[in-house]
């Protein structure tokens, strides 16, 4: 199906109310995952948007809570966002925490206690189109192996680093710790598909392309122990710095009725105040590596692809629009 972005975003939106969400919440859902949705990041794009809705159903998303944000210095803004969505309590602290940067330099925002975050770089993204070099953490549920373990002790673990550039879209790096994000892993067992050698171990600890294995065993890191150990140190930042819980204690983020209860950590610098040329250094550098060097420019074709999705609007699955579209109809109804 081709729809447009805000037909998407307002589908999305009222699937988001239907599920028990609150008008903040759906919104934010709805904006940011409709925004990887058009930038092609489709693993956390309507399809992940279905786990949103089902754990607003389920009770692993509060779609009412009210997330409780704390000052405990000048630059650090913490939010409990009390079993909520990720977005709901960035969303609130964004100008503030904008604000706080410009003025001291660095700003920092803690959460703890929510559903996981889905694409890491909207996150990043935004501070980035403000002017603002950006770097976020975040964990989830245990599903990948560490360093010479054969058990699932963290989740994918993603990182993030988005930085303003002088005439053209932010520079924005998200990537997980992970060969490979779950979803994809998932996708692979429902389609029946084999997933390729490097990606995950099954129960026993054993390789496997057998994607149902995997999804009963654990994911392996990108660059053996050195991922991992980026791994572990995504763990120290999203749950051990803001009071999360650990990927080892947080509950499944697609079953039962309890929040995972993870963390995030979003860090904001105001590159001015050290280099007032920053932006115009980094299109400068940014032009070197690509027409040099042909060095692949992260962000760059997301936001040529969502400005194109922007004019003739996004192909998405007649199945998976069917079943957001299940959720719509319990608001409409």
């Amino acid at each position: 199906m081709q729809l447009k972005v805000d037909q998407l975003s307002g589908l999305c939106r009222m699937a988001a109310l239907g599920a028990g969400a609150s008008e903040e919440m759906a919104r934010a859902l709805a904006e940011a995952t409709v925004n990887a949705e058009a930038q092609g990041n489709r693993a956390v794009g309507l399809s992940h948007f279905i786990d949103y809705l089902e754990a607003l159903e389920a009770g692993r998303i509060d779609g009412k809570a009210e997330p409780v944000i704390t000052r405990p210095a000048l630059a650090a803004y913490l939010s409990d966002a009390r079993k909520g969505a990720a977005h709901t309590g960035f969303d609130r602290t964004l100008d503030d925490l904008v604000k706080a940067a410009r003025l001291f330099g660095i700003a920092l925002f803690a959460q703890k206690n929510s559903y996981t975050c889905g694409a890491l770089g909207w996150f990043t993204g935004r501070l980035a189109e403000r002017g603002l070099v950006a770097l976020a953490a975040t964990n989830g549920p245990a599903l990948l192996a560490g360093a010479g373990s054969t058990r699932p002790v963290y989740c994918t673990n993603p990182i993030s680093f988005a930085a303003p550039v002088a005439g053209a879209p932010p520079l924005v790096i998200d990537q997980s710790s992970s060969a490979t994000a779950f979803v994809r892993i998932r996708e692979a067992a429902e389609a029946g598909e084999s997933i390729p050698e490097g990606w995950a171990l099954d129960a026993d600890g054993k390789p496997t392309t057998d994607p149902a294995a995997a999804m009963k065993g654990a994911l392996l890191a990108f660059g053996g122990n050195r991922g991992a150990n980026i791994a572990m140190m995504v763990e120290m930042l999203a749950a051990g710095v803001t009071g999360a819980n650990w990927s080892l204690d947080a509950p499944s983020f697609t079953e039962g009725s309890e929040s995972p209860g993870t963390g995030l950590l979003v860090i904001a610098i105001e590159p001015k105040l050290l280099d007032p040329d920053f932006e115009q250094r980094a299109a400068v550098q940014i032009e070197r590596l690509q027409r040099q060097f042909g060095v692949y420019i992260p962000g760059r074709s997301g936001a040529e692809a969502a400005t194109q999705a922007a004019m003739q609007g996004v192909t998405v699955s007649r199945d998976v629009v069917q079943r957001i579209s299940e959720f719509a109809a319990r608001h409409v109804g």
